[in-house]
């Protein structure tokens, strides 16, 4: 609720999540909107669920599109690790697990304590990057906690794919190719939590 309330109130990409790709290359800064949709949906390999992305945006600028896969946070962790989804996994999501890998361009198996949900975050937004022919894509968690929750894990995540990352900024991912991928995590406006939107509904 507080993603939609930032993103429907705001004449573009939110200034959140603008700052944040403006800290990164020039691929990635002064872009435009072009279209933000909710509760985008990826179909993946190993079963029927498919990954449910909180807000898809494509935006562009001179160098072309850019597909944004955004994860919105307040305080709610980012679900199972890796370990725990394999504790429980049946053949279908064993070979989901193998095509993430491939789709992230890893040649090794990510330690077990890693947070699934951001593995198949990152994988779906190449996925949909591919299919928009955009030449980049970037996983943004847009946390609406003053405290920066669960950041930790995401920069675990982050440093097992090779990128450093901070709050406010992107990082690029060196094993990602065509599109290139980044992780980033931007501190949303704090404007748009629960009472907010409350009050806009």
């Amino acid at each position: 609720m507080a993603a939609a309330s930032s993103w429907e109130a705001a004449d573009g990409l939110p200034s959140d999540v603008r700052a944040a790709l403006n800290s990164g290359p020039a691929q990635l800064r002064g872009l435009d909107l072009v279209i933000a949709v909710p509760e985008w949906e990826v179909p993946l390999p190993g079963g029927s669920t498919a990954s449910h992305t909180d807000v898809l945006a494509v935006a562009t600028n001179a160098h072309g599109l850019v597909v944004l896969a955004v994860e919105a946070k307040v305080d709610e962790p980012f679900g199972p690790t890796i370990a725990e989804k394999r504790a429980e996994a049946s053949g279908g999501q064993h070979e989901r697990l193998r095509y993430l890998y491939e789709t992230l361009g890893l040649t090794q198996p990510l330690p077990d304590t890693i947070r699934y949900q951001l593995l198949h975050r990152s994988a779906s937004a190449i996925l949909t990057a591919k299919r928009f022919h955009a030449h980049a894509a970037v996983m943004l968690v847009q946390s609406f906690s003053p405290e920066s929750r669960w950041f930790n894990d995401f920069q675990a995540f982050a440093a097992a794919l090779g990128a450093s990352v901070a709050v406010g900024a992107v990082a690029p991912v060196p094993s990602a190719q065509a599109p290139a991928l980044y992780l980033g995590w931007c501190a949303g406006d704090q404007r748009h939590r629960s009472p907010i939107v409350q009050d806009a509904v």
